[in-house]
Parts: structure tokens; C-alpha cells; sequence
């Protein structure tokens, strides 16, 4: 590819991460309007499968989609993919109900899995040879803060001003410019599609994820843990996850290759991914149920609390490329973006009652701050490591470890923050803290918000772990200088 291609290939692959980023966070802006027009009755009961059908089928094909970029090249399964997702989206602005509309987020799902995923396969082979490794890292931070902001913003403005179905069709017109441009821009590595696929890992992988998430969306809220539908479903999953690695080690072209594995980098950069997936769960979800339940702010103004966090994002997304290129290890960067976002839960678990929240808004531009420093980064190593004919495997792996992590993280501190809420709150459900009133309310606030400590100190945990982690990463190969390099410096 021309150099002018080469940065138009990149320009494209930018707008499909800022559709990936948006699809995310823009369709909670808009769920009281889609509960009014397709289901006033129990519209609200369903509302929670809106973001599990399109998480489920995402995280299900995840595997898969790595597999088929390493066989039949990257893009066509950009292609493909996007293309899904645009189906997805326009059946999803003609629901005419609630069952249609999940059904169809899951149809937006199965392509809004690759959407990141791919993209991050077709920009590092359209990554110049001659660039630093790990350069382009700092993009996660810019377009991640970005996304968090203007996701809740454009959701809730297309909400109240033309139609909920706009969140859904405002992908159409993007998608369609990164679809053309792709099939007529894109020059990559061709794939002859000889090698197998491995169907069934690629089905044990999809039940195993699938099982884990229903097992964290279910658990402690439609049924008890030790409910006999929870505990099936855990053996149910553990036995797909033991099936999954024995097909792995016996498959002829394995979807997720064990021998990734013995790579340093690809190992802890997979176990970091999935500890930061669970910190940002207990991060974010808990903030926002702070601002709601013990300081009394509205749904929609809870989400602008995000702003601060989203900035911090952003400005140290614009910092790190210049660091990284002056000789700054991708590994120390990793290490303090943890080191930051572990302090910024530290001190979010200090909160109370009667917290300043402009105090809590600097907390979240320093968890910002830290997690700028962490989104992309891992990618990058995660590539530099992979040997080149399991590039899309390793890129989406990191994706997968994310999701499950995430889900991991949504288990244990729901799970956390009902056994601290229920030990200084016996007999009162959690949902009830905001009907309460006069000493019993203000008792109730004050036990749910030691318990929204707890979750915050317990992430910081989580995050301290990935400190640790990150240090171990193998620090880059010097290269040998040549005689001209000495000679220029």
C-alpha cells in the first residue's frame, strides 16, 4: 500500500473503533424512551437483555473471529463484520418490541464483536514496518475517553430531540463509509483459507463464555447462588471451559492456541487485560450507584460524572505516543497507569455520605488518568509478541480476556456489595434504600456506602495486581546501534 493508503486504511480503522465505543455507551441514554413506545408494562424487567444480548453474542464469537482473520485475512472479516453490524442496527431502529429489539441487539452483537477486534488486526498490518513498536498506543485512551463521553451525550440528544431508533440508525451512514472504503482501500496480506477452521473450540469457547456471563447476570439477582439453576449452570460452565482446553490441546489449528501461552508478554498481557476488564466494572457500575443511591443524582446526570473520567482519558492519551517514542518502556507505562487508577480507588473507597462531589470528580479524572495509560497499550505488546500467522488470535484474545474479566468483576462485587450491605442493613433489600425515609433512610445510605467502599478498595486490590503484573512484563531487546546511528547522535 501507498503511504496516503496507508493512512486513509488507518483513518477508516479509527471510525469503526469510535462506532464500537459509541455503540457501547449510547444506547443507555435512550432506554426510558424504548421502554415508553415498545413495552410500557415490563419493558423495565427486560431493559437488562438489551446489553447482554449484544454482550453474549460478542463475546461468544470473539475466538472465532481471530481464527478467520489468521485463515482468510483480516479484511475480509472487516468486511463481514461491519457488515453485520449494520444489519444489526438497522433491524434493531425497525423493532416494533421488546423481544424484536433484543433479538436484533444480538444480530448487532455477532458483527459488533469484530468491529474492535478486527480493526486492531488490520491497523497493526497496516502499521509502517519501520514505526516503533508499541507506537499508536495512547489512540486507546483518546478515542476510549471520547467514546465515554459523547456516547451518553449523542444517546440522550437523539433521544429527546428525534426518536430513540436514531441511536441505531446513526451507525448506518458511518458504517457504510468504513465499509466502501475498506473494500476499495484496504491492501492486505491474503489468506488462501486452506488451513481448517476448528468449529467445535470455537463452540466450547462460545458455551463457555456464554454460560460465564449468564452465570454473572443471573446470579444473586433472578436466582440465589445456591440456587439449583446457578449451580448447574457453574458445572455447566466449568465442564465447556474443561472440554474447551482439552480441544485446544489436541485440535490440528486450535482457535486459541495454547503455545501462546509460553510467550510472556501474551501471558500476563491476557491476565492483565482480564484484571483491568474486572477494576473498570468495579469502577465505573459503582460509581455510578454511589451517585445515585447515597447522594441522590439523577440517572442521566450520574452519566456526566463520567466527563471528568473521560478527560483524564483523553489528555494522557495525547501524552503517552510522545513519551513511548522518547524510549519510555510500554511497561512502565502500564505500571503507572495502574499505579493511578489503583490510588484513584483507594480514594473513592474513602467516600461518605457527605462527600464533596467535586472531590469525587477529581478521583475520577485520576482513575482517568490510569486507565488511559492502560487501554491500547496491552494490545500493542500483545502484537509485538505474536508470531505473524496468530496475530488475529492474540488480538482478539486480548478482547476475550477483557469480556471475562469484566463479567468476573460484575459477579464478585455485586456479590460484595450484598453481603456488606446485608451485615450493617439485615432484612432491608438494596432496592429499597431510596424508598426509605427520615433515620432509617439515613442509616441505610450510610451501610450501602460502606459497602460501595469495600467494592472500590477491593478494585483497588485488583488494580495493585495488575501493577505487579505489568513489572514483569520482559523488558524490549536493545537493539545494537549501527555505525550510522552512532555517528547522527
Amino acid at each position: 500500500m501507498t503511504e496516503p493508503q496507508r493512512k486513509l486504511g488507518m483513518l477508516l480503522c479509527l471510525i469503526t473503533i469510535i462506532l464500537a465505543v459509541l455503540d457501547m455507551n449510547i444506547v443507555s441514554a435512550a432506554t426510558v424512551p424504548i421502554v415508553r413506545d415498545l413495552d410500557p408494562v415490563h419493558g423495565v424487567d427486560r431493559l437488562p437483555w438489551l446489553v447482554s444480548a449484544f454482550a453474549l453474542a460478542a463475546t461468544a464469537l470473539l475466538p472465532l473471529y481471530g481464527k478467520l482473520c489468521d485463515v482468510y485475512g483480516a479484511k475480509r472479516v472487516l468486511l463481514g463484520a461491519v457488515g453485520t453490524f449494520l444489519a444489526g442496527s438497522a433491524l434493531c431502529g425497525a423493532a416494533q418490541s421488546m423481544e424484536q429489539l433484543i433479538a436484533f441487539r444480538a444480530v448487532q452483537g455477532i458483527g459488533g464483536g469484530g468491529l474492535m477486534s478486527v480493526t486492531m488486526v488490520v491497523m497493526a498490518q497496516l502499521r509502517d514496518p519501520e514505526e516503533a513498536k508499541g507506537g499508536g498506543g495512547g489512540m486507546g485512551g483518546i478515542v476510549g475517553g471520547a467514546g465515554m463521553a459523547l456516547g451518553p451525550l449523542i444517546g440522550a440528544l437523539l433521544a429527546d430531540h428525534l426518536d430513540w431508533r436514531w441511536i441505531f440508525y446513526v451507525n448506518l451512514p458511518l458504517g457504510l463509509v468504513v465499509l466502501v472504503g475498506a473494500a476499495l482501500l484496504l491492501k492486505l496480506p491474503r489468506h488462501a483459507g486452506g488451513r481448517g477452521l476448528d468449529f467445535l473450540g470455537a463452540t466450547l469457547a462460545a458455551a463457555f463464555a456464554t454460560g460465564l456471563l449468564l452465570v454473572t447476570e443471573w446470579g444473586g439477582k433472578d436466582y440465589a447462588w445456591t440456587s439449583p439453576q446457578i449451580l448447574a449452570l457453574i458445572v455447566a460452565t466449568l465442564a465447556a471451559l474443561g472440554l474447551f482446553l482439552w480441544r485446544q490441546a489436541t485440535a490440528a489449528e486450535p482457535v486459541l492456541p495454547l503455545s501462546l501461552f509460553r510467550v510472556p508478554e501474551i501471558r500476563i498481557g491476557f491476565a492483565v487485560q482480564g484484571l483491568v476488564g474486572m477494576g473498570l466494572m468495579g469502577a465505573i457500575m459503582y460509581v455510578m450507584l454511589y451517585l445515585q443511591v447515597a447522594r441522590g443524582v439523577a440517572a442521566t446526570s450520574a452519566s456526566l460524572y463520567l466527563l471528568p473520567m473521560a478527560i483524564g482519558m483523553t489528555a494522557i492519551g495525547m501524552v503517552v505516543n510522545r513519551i513511548t517514542a522518547r524510549g519510555v518502556q510500554t511497561r512502565t507505562i502500564l505500571a503507572a497507569g495502574a499505579a493511578c487508577a489503583t490510588v484513584a480507588l483507594l480514594l473513592l473507597g474513602l467516600s461518605g455520605p457527605d462527600t464533596s462531589l467535586w472531590l469525587v470528580r477529581g478521583e475520577l479524572v485520576l482513575l482517568g488518568v490510569g486507565l488511559g495509560q492502560l487501554i491500547g497499550q496491552l494490545i500493542s505488546v500483545v502484537q509485538d509478541a505474536a508470531p505473524a500467522h496468530r496475530l488475529g488470535v492474540a488480538t482478539t484474545g486480548i478482547r476475550f480476556f477483557q469480556t471475562l474479566g469484566s463479567a468476573l468483576g460484575a459477579a464478585l462485587f455485586g456479590t460484595v456489595l450484598a453481603r456488606v450491605f446485608e451485615s450493617g442493613e439485615p432484612g432491608t433489600p438494596l432496592g429499597a434504600v431510596g424508598r426509605l425515609a427520615g433515620a432509617a433512610r439515613v442509616h441505610a445510605v450510610g451501610s450501602f456506602v460502606d459497602a460501595v467502599d469495600v467494592v472500590f478498595l477491593s478494585a483497588a486490590g485488583v488494580m495493585a495486581l495488575v501493577v505487579v503484573l505489568a513489572l514483569r512484563l520482559p523488558r524490549p531487546a536493545v537493539r545494537p546501534v549501527t555505525e550510522e546511528q552512532a555517528l547522527a547522535a
